[in-house]
């Protein structure tokens, strides 16, 4: 024996429990940081009338521009 007292508790066991936990660090680990780019690409695409919402929240349309456009994309 070399008297460190760590050779028993941590084999065996010990050991294969360390391996499960680091495994799934891992894992977890790789599905946020998947979790956080899906978000980032998010698979809704704005439809044209949210643009036009957005672009007169924004002001870079007036009001007048804004109506026009919204009832020309209203009927198409």
């Amino acid at each position: 024996m070399d008297g460190s007292g760590w050779g028993m508790g941590f084999g065996g066991p010990g050991m294969l429990l360390f391996w499960i936990i680091g495994g799934l660090a891992v894992v977890m680990l790789g599905r946020w940081l998947g979790s956080d780019s899906d978000n980032r690409n998010d698979n809704h695409t704005k439809t044209a009338i949210e643009i036009l919402e957005e672009r007169y929240a924004h002001g870079e349309i007036n009001r007048e521009e804004f109506e026009q456009k919204k009832h020309d994309l209203q009927h198409q």
